[in-house]
């Protein structure tokens, strides 16, 4: 069966459309619009949406088990309550450094993971290695693990917790490290799929967001290239191409009632109106890939 891709939110994101995480509590997906400070909430068995705007770039947003939300602003990690709006930031990260937050989830033990980058002047266009990957402990424990990173992207980690997956687009490349979930600690680290060894440049982008399904392949957005593509992390080959209508594709998680859809996310930054309306229409969607055959896990909730 062929895989069905649809468009279920067409452009909601005014810039960079981003994080998509299921809430598997509300059976609803969320997902952030990082330049216009917008967090997005819809429940699909309604079709009910919500928004909070915010006055910074939120580029995180994960349930908590306070029944609130982690955000990503600006470079502060902070709790954002639905109801009243209220924000409290917890931390501020890379002190006297132009950065922000980028993409962040939580592993098994409820301990957040999120990655600074430097300030886009345009998409792509940034400082190169002025980003760290932090991890933000239930207890409220800051962990550095890696520095010098460029685009802090995508985070998975394989069921039995013993392997972690993370993405630094720039220099386009998925890496895999041993991973130990009582310390929280990453070693070893190793370069998993490097994208420029799968030529031609166009048809592979950057990798950006990902996720991982229940057999331990990961999902990997490609921006620039319009698809995600599903690898095999033992042999680090292709197994199955979406395409995906909207170029900047950044991100995707599993949702729906039986964590067999694959929610995409892409972005409309850097485009004029014209080139928005003749090249990439879509761009700033959320997309729905079903009939994939596969699923997903119910994505961690921050335990602190």
């Amino acid at each position: 069966m062929a895989a069905k891709v649809e468009v279920v939110l067409k452009n909601v994101a005014e810039t960079v459309g981003e994080g998509p995480h299921w809430d598997d509590k509300t059976q609803s997906l969320l997902s952030v619009d990082i330049m216009s400070n917008d967090v997005h909430k819809w429940t699909p068995e309604t079709n009910e949406k919500s928004k909070i705007h915010l006055n910074d770039f939120v580029s995180l947003v994960v349930p908590s088990e306070k029944n609130d939300y982690i955000i990503g602003l600006g470079k502060s990690l902070a709790r954002l309550d639905w109801n009243t709006q209220k924000v409290t930031v917890l931390h501020e990260f890379d002190q006297n450094v132009s950065t922000r937050f980028n993409d962040g989830k939580c592993d098994a033990s409820g301990r957040l993971y999120a990655g600074t980058m430097g300030l886009e002047k345009a998409p792509c266009v940034l400082e190169h290695e002025c980003g760290t990957l932090y991890s933000y402990g239930v207890d409220g424990t800051i962990q550095s693990h890696e520095t010098k990173v460029t685009i802090s992207n995508g985070l998975a980690w394989t069921q039995d917790n013993k392997t972690m997956y993370y993405i630094d687009s720039t220099p386009r490349k998925v890496y895999v490290y041993d991973f130990d979930l009582a310390s929280g600690n990453m070693s070893n680290r190793r370069t998993l799929i490097n994208f420029p060894d799968y030529e031609p440049a166009e048809t592979m982008g950057l990798p950006d967001g990902m996720t991982i399904d229940t057999q331990d392949k990961i999902w990997v957005a490609c921006y620039s290239a319009g698809r995600v593509i599903r690898f095999d992390p033992e042999t680090a080959k292709i197994l199955q191409v979406v395409k995906i209508d909207a170029l900047k594709t950044t991100s995707c998680c599993f949702g729906g009632k039986n964590l067999d859809e694959l929610y995409v996310t892409s972005a409309k930054a850097g485009y004029t109106e014209e080139e928005f309306r003749t090249k990439d229409p879509l761009a700033g969607s959320v997309f729905k890939v079903s009939g994939l055959g596969v699923k997903g896990y119910p994505a961690y909730p921050f335990r602190g």
